[in-house]
């Protein structure tokens, strides 16, 4: 068995290869020789910072000597956070999670690291590097004595927000798992996590929990408003920040809670919620991101009120909402509202897809860059709307076009995993399947079998009842 040298005899061997002093190392890599010398000889602990000192100045790769480190330095002496805490934080920058999860699980024999070990995990969250915080997180929470912990649910949310992506039923089971620890959070900050809560219920049509959330949401930012604003608390402002004004809660619960009547088709409930947000006189700040956010409340109370009309069947509000959406810079989810209604009612809408055909073209590879929830509200929307422009078209005769747009939902139906939509597209290309081309019938079928290999190979098995 071949025996790994020690950090130091590796070091003293390169030094006698390239026939250098410790002086003239020492200059090479910015160390004084008094450093230099103490790590040579053993007679000094050495830092993360000295050792990548070090293994710049031999041309190593950065992370060379890391797994040797914990061994000599972390393992062998008496665990020291100021020490441990920069090699935690190197080994997330150099993508080193083996080397991270050798120290943390060192650290975890005592539980007075937790705090420690949260901190880095906020950091390196806030930094982008999610695999690391998501494993951080993940171990506090299961080394968490106080199952009622500010910091245990802050754990749980900061993993749902990392889990959230484009699969859907990744999405349901992080919303199932992190719910119940909503109510743990501080008070302001669940505010936000309830909105992102509703969010991802409402990207997976789910209108009972997006109401449920919303609504929670709402009574919270309701009870939290009064208590800034109370005179005798007058000034007092909440210890935590949030994403937007504490308003905007309020107003969005309205908005979400009308959405999800409307999807119910409870139309007149939904617009006793569009009044909840169109009329905001109530809010008390005038900065300009109050104004910035009271005129886009303004404006999505006028058209979610022609939504709600048309969705009602009033299609003498249709000239309105297009005229409404002319403006806006995306209206993707608009021009779903107005597919939605041209097959519901049979309605002719050639010539405002014609007006919007230059939006049209742009949606196909467009990317976005909004939060990972609203990302995923986008790309149910994408599909649902290459799946009714397909419709609408199939129905209209225009097949070749209908069946592209078919197979575009098709593409992105899998893509989110979407089961409902993918079978819809199936259902309506059966339907229509004679009138494909050959090459029609190829292309979807092809693009059938790349979703169907991506779910069966997402699929378990099982033994039965063994």
């Amino acid at each position: 068995m071949e025996i790994t040298p020690t950090i130091q005899a590796e070091v003293q061997t390169y030094l006698k290869r390239k026939s250098l002093t410790m002086t003239e190392f020492g200059h090479t890599i910015d160390l004084n020789v008094g450093t230099v010398s103490g790590i040579v000889t053993g007679n000094r602990s050495m830092s993360v910072h000295q050792l990548d000192s070090i293994t710049a100045g031999m041309n190593l790769p950065p992370d060379y000597f890391y797994e040797r480190y914990i061994e000599e330095c972390i393992e062998e002496c008496p665990l020291n956070w100021k020490k441990i805490s920069p090699f935690l934080y190197r080994c997330i920058e150099l993508g080193r999670l083996d080397c991270l999860q050798r120290v943390v699980i060192l650290l975890l024999d005592n539980p007075n690291y937790l705090p420690s070990l949260f901190e880095v995990a906020e950091n390196v969250y806030q930094d982008g590097y999610n695999e690391a915080a998501a494993y951080l997180y993940k171990k506090v929470a299961e080394s968490e004595k106080q199952q009622h912990s500010e910091r245990l649910a802050i754990c749980q949310y900061r993993l749902f927000q990392i889990k959230v992506g484009q699969d859907r039923a990744v999405n349901l089971q992080a919303a199932i798992e992190f719910a119940p620890f909503v109510d743990r959070l501080d008070e302001i900050e669940q505010l936000d996590a309830l909105k992102d809560l509703a969010n991802v219920y409402r990207s997976l049509s789910m209108w009972d929990k997006v109401y449920e959330f919303a609504h929670q949401m709402g009574q919270l930012g309701q009870l939290q408003y009064h208590l800034v604003h109370n005179s005798k608390r007058k000034g007092t402002e909440p210890r935590k920040k949030l994403s937007r004004p504490l308003f905007v809660y309020i107003a969005y619960a309205e908005l979400m809670c009308a959405n999800a009547c409307d999807a119910k088709g409870d139309h007149e409930q939904a617009l006793a919620h569009i009044r909840g947000y169109s009329d905001l006189s109530w809010v008390k700040e005038n900065d300009p991101d109050t104004l910035h956010w009271l005129r886009k409340f303004e404006h999505w109370a006028k058209i979610n009120t022609c939504v709600n009309k048309l969705m009602s069947g009033d299609i003498r509000a249709l000239p309105d909402y297009v005229s409404y959406i002319s403006g806006e810079q995306h209206i993707f989810a608009e021009l779903l509202n107005v597919l939605e209604v041209a097959n519901r009612y049979n309605i002719d809408i050639d010539h405002i897809l014609q007006h919007f055909e230059p939006q049209i073209t742009a949606y196909r590879n467009q990317e976005y860059t909004s939060t990972l929830t609203e990302q995923q509200v986008i790309h149910e929307e994408t599909v649902r709307f290459w799946y009714k422009l397909a419709k609408y078209n199939l129905y209209k005769g225009r097949y070749l076009y209908g069946f592209k747009c078919l197979i575009e939902a098709l593409k992105k139906a899998g893509i989110i995993n979407h089961a409902l939509l993918i079978s819809n597209c199936a259902g309506l290309f059966f339907r229509f399947s004679e009138l494909a081309t050959p090459e029609m019938q190829a292309q979807f079928h092809s693009a059938y079998e790349e979703v169907w290999k991506r779910n069966d190979q997402e699929d378990g098995f099982s033994f039965g009842n063994n």
